[in-house]
């Protein structure tokens, strides 16, 4: 299959790209940097300059495709996160719309998380985002987008992932933890530390989305979760063991202090099950879970400076 990927450089994206190309596919990775063209060039893939705001480059690279992979998404600036939405949503149904008129057999699997869903209750994938929660309401209005396209001919997906995706970049939240851990010298819980995450390899998520590309059910919702519950003290505890450096719990009044805009992540109560996405998919995780993977998020935390 000719794929189109937006994101295809990033933490995850660049794990896809080396999953579709080692199964064959041809890639078509979006970049909006030189070293974005060098890199996709490097793994073999075909490098598509532009972003995700020019809707009409993104329709035609889309028309041109057997199938689409969106990953892109503005992590960077979270005091802007409903125009990220908004723009995640118009991007969503440029992709759709493009593969509809193209007319065939075409996929289009796009990406949210399972922190959309309730908190502090096994989250299913036929469970819906928790509309309560703002910002459960802003991303999760992407899936829907998504998932009507299927009424139009397109197997179009999701995939939800964890908020800890881990492996050699960036690792999500325990990436962040181990960044805010590094600089207060403290390795932190809050409380008994009995909030969950739930989380996946880079290399697994890799794998789902190309099962989902190849083989998903028109208008299904997939978990790249590997782990359903991990606890934060189990990974502060093994943070503070890796660096040498004293592992403490501090009261909910002190979350802001110790974390700064990192607290939400630090309260989150997220856990998902992957059981549908395993039996329909076939897929099965063989990454290290996050705690053995600890020592390779410190690392990369290391040196970016943190």
């Amino acid at each position: 299959m000719r794929v189109f990927v937006t994101g295809s450089t990033g933490f995850v994206g660049t794990g896809v790209v080396k999953e579709l190309l080692s199964a064959g596919h041809t890639v078509v990775g979006l970049t909006r940097s030189d070293k974005g063209v060098e890199q996709l060039k490097s793994q073999g893939a075909e490098p598509l300059r532009g972003t995700i705001e020019d809707l009409e480059l993104l329709k035609k690279a889309a028309s041109e495709s057997d199938g689409v992979i969106h990953l892109a998404f503005n992590h960077n600036d979270f005091s802007q996160f409903e125009k990220a939405c908004a723009t995640d949503r118009a991007v969503i149904t440029a992709l759709g719309s493009a593969l509809v008129a193209a007319g065939g057999d075409r996929a289009l699997v796009v990406t949210s998380g399972t922190m959309m869903l309730a908190r502090g209750k096994l989250g299913y994938e036929t469970d819906g985002p928790d509309m309560s929660s703002s910002m459960a309401a802003a991303r999760g209005a992407s899936e829907p987008v998504c998932l009507d396209f299927a009424k139009q001919g397109v197997r179009a997906s999701v995939v939800r992932l964890p908020p800890t995706v881990h492996g050699p970049g960036s690792s999500g939240f325990a990436g962040m933890f181990v960044k805010f851990t590094l600089q207060k010298g403290v390795s932190a819980y809050i409380g008994e530390g009995q909030n969950r995450w739930c989380a996946g390899h880079r290399d697994d998520a890799a794998k789902l989305y190309r099962l989902a590309l190849e083989k998903g059910k028109p208008g299904s919702v997939y978990h790249a979760v590997a782990e359903e519950s991990v606890t934060f003290k189990e990974i502060a505890t093994e943070v503070g063991k890796q660096l040498d450096i004293p592992v403490i719990s501090v009261p909910a009044d002190k979350v802001e202090e110790q974390f700064g805009w990192f607290q939400f992540g630090a309260v989150a109560d997220n856990i998902a099950s992957s059981a549908k996405t395993r039996e329909e998919l076939g897929w099965t995780p063989t990454g290290p879970g996050v705690v053995e993977d600890t020592p390779v998020i410190i690392d990369y935390a290391k040196s970016q400076g943190a």
